[in-house]
């Protein structure tokens, strides 16, 4: 039997008579610990689930890859490279890559009777994967696009038709400054909203062939290739293995490619994004410590209180050690009744604002509408044994003061 354990469980069941102010420390340590952790799991939830949400919309307007021509330079007047068969079949082959589409961007300028702004223009063709602005629709819908007829159907975002006072069905003059000066006449027939001003103020989406045509190109020429991929933590990864693939050829017309991720197209949004991993950090240590701290006084106080008893273990023969387990093993049931109570408050608390959206965030500020979460079991998990284990490590301190205690002194204590 382990004895240690036993006379625990009995401390710990109240079965065994103890000061009130002991009782007290315990069920302050079990709030403390109960609270902090709740606090952690809202934490990374809120974090990593804002990241996501950002990254799935910077995504969704772009891809996570583009390969484009090298003398491009992230211009919206791009230089075309000549669709390759036999590269995006290779691409296809690349274990991690989803998708592969084909895209033509233009700058041009919508003219109405009362404004004008800048846009910029994305030709999308049969192969473009609806699925994100899908989803930010809220007026209207997608178009279709097939290789035969020219379709004049576009989408534009809620920004842009509220600055222009546009709405659905309405046309749209846009004008394409260039020699001759061009002009395409559109049709809106769907408006979405990112709620991420880098998508939302600029990006009208049309069919592929009005651009080719605007730019003289022939239907095989565009401006370049998006990857959509499995993961976005493998995008280093799968950006090296593309650049391997394309980057070092060149073709017939004299030009090399060139292989972006969406954080080297929006390096300052990503930047923001990474800091927020260190506030989160901050924010687990310091909750911590202020657990540790509360558990650490607990014990001082159960020690403190049990001074007789431990003199009555050690005259019995227990060892010092035996009894540093004991109230180890004391203290890790609180730890656990903390653990166990945090992860049902913060769980609780984690899935009502996701299935219900009940904190609001203005959209402008923080690009989205409500405060996003993201529930991963693997954090959970790793929250759970982090700490727990610090938390008990942290205890192994204090519990040496059970060393200096003396058996006949002990005994006499009151």
């Amino acid at each position: 039997m382990n004895v240690e354990y036993f006379i625990a469980k009995r401390l710990a069941s109240g079965k065994e008579s103890g000061n009130r102010l002991s009782r007290l420390m315990s069920i302050v340590a079990i709030v403390s610990i109960a609270l902090g952790f709740a606090v952690m799991i809202l934490t990374v939830a809120i974090v990593t689930g804002f990241k996501k949400e950002i990254s799935d919309k910077l995504v969704g307007g772009s891809s996570h890859i583009q390969i484009t021509n090298l003398d491009s330079n992230y211009s919206f007047e791009t230089n075309p490279i000549t669709e390759n068969k036999e590269i995006i079949d290779e691409l296809n082959k690349i274990e991690g890559i989803k998708h592969v589409q084909k895209f033509v961007t233009k700058g041009g300028i919508i003219k109405t009777e009362q404004d004008n702004q800048g846009v910029m223009l994305k030709g999308v063709d049969s192969d473009f994967e609806w699925t994100f602005f899908s989803k930010c629709l809220i007026e209207g819908q997608t178009f279709s696009v097939d290789d035969t007829a020219t379709t004049n159907d576009a989408l534009i975002s809620k920004k842009l038709a509220q600055m222009l006072r546009l709405k659905l069905n309405d046309k749209l003059d846009v004008y394409f400054v260039q020699e001759p000066l061009r002009i395409r006449r559109f049709t809106i027939c769907g408006i979405y909203s990112t709620q991420l001003e880098e998508i939302d103020k600029s990006l009208v989406l049309c069919d592929i062939k009005h651009l080719q045509k605007i730019y003289g190109w022939s239907k095989n020429q565009i401006s370049g290739l998006e990857i959509n991929i499995d993961n976005i933590k493998n995008i280093e990864t799968l950006s090296d293995e593309i650049n391997d693939l394309v980057a070092f050829n060149t073709y017939e017309d004299g030009s090399r490619l060139a292989v972006n991720d969406v954080k080297q197209l929006y390096p300052h949004l990503f930047a923001w994004l990474d800091l927020l991993d260190t506030n989160v950090l901050i924010i687990l240590v310091l909750t911590i410590v202020v657990a540790g701290f509360n558990m650490v006084s607990g014990l001082l106080i159960m020690l403190l209180e049990r001074t007789s008893m431990i003199g009555i273990l050690k005259s019995l023969g227990m060892q010092s050690v035996n009894i540093r387990k004991l109230f180890l093993y004391r203290t890790a049931f609180i730890v656990v009744k903390g653990l166990i109570i945090g992860n049902a408050i913060g769980i609780a608390c984690c899935l009502l604002q996701q299935h219900f959206g009940i904190i609001k965030l203005d959209a402008t500020n923080y690009f989205v509408a409500t405060v996003p979460i993201n529930l991963d079991i693997f954090h959970l998990i790793l929250l759970n044994v982090s700490s727990a284990l610090v938390i008990m490590l942290v205890l192994i301190i204090p519990s040496r003061i059970i060393t200096k205690i003396s058996p006949e002194k002990t005994i006499r204590f009151e």
